[in-house]
């Protein structure tokens, strides 16, 4: 499947809340959703009660969605979760908040995922102090992630550190003057933030 290249506001529309893909944007007046929250389209406005397989559609595109990922690799991330010891559901989001381009966005590297993932996809980034430039490189406990030398004195990275809130994920270190950060443990599920309920996406993919 093709990544999805429109609006993304009307994704957060479609889901009936922030997803928080524009940064910034999502936390001002706007935002679409605190404008028009119903979905879009002619019939956006008419709301149906969702089935069982509705609502476990729903809770599985939002997730993909929040992660910037296609459904295969949803899928292939799905598989690993569920051969893993423990709940699958928090598995898989583990798994999810483990990739590159979210650890970079987590620790306040970026403003949001899809930026995150361009910055990644773009060589900005030494993981063990080797270039790396695949957003879904799954990262693991020890990693060091760090702007790379060169891309140190860009305007939008300065940015980012002047602005940098200091409140990032407690499973992460972060030393923002030096642009750097490691995975000091692996996420538990009360440390993601993501409203949605991974038990539907599980039933969802074991029929």
């Amino acid at each position: 499947m093709a990544r999805y290249t429109g609006p993304v506001c009307r994704l957060c529309r479609r889901e009936g809340q922030k997803l928080f893909l524009k940064g910034d944007r999502c936390y001002t007046d706007k935002c679409s959703v605190a404008k028009r929250n119903f979905a879009p389209g002619q019939h956006g406005q008419s709301r149906k009660k969702l089935t069982e397989y509705g609502m476990q559609l729903r809770e599985k595109q939002k997730v993909r969605r929040f992660y910037g990922i296609s459904e295969s690799q949803m899928i292939k991330y799905f598989a690993m979760a569920d051969k893993m010891k423990g709940i699958t559901g928090e598995n898989l989001l583990r798994i999810l908040e483990l990739r590159l381009d979210n650890v970079v966005y987590r620790m306040g590297f970026a403003s949001s995922r899809a930026e995150a993932r361009q910055l990644v996809t773009h060589g900005h980034f030494l993981v063990n102090g080797a270039k790396v430039d695949i957003p879904s490189l799954l990262t693991k406990v020890g990693d060091v992630i760090e702007v790379k030398e060169k891309s140190r004195n860009s305007d939008k990275l300065k940015e980012l550190v002047e602005n940098h809130s200091g409140n990032t994920a407690r499973w992460l270190d972060v030393n923002v003057e030096q642009l750097k950060g490691s995975i000091v443990a692996e996420p538990a599920r009360e440390d993601i933030d993501i409203p949605v309920e991974e038990h539907l996406i599980v039933e969802l993919y074991s029929k």
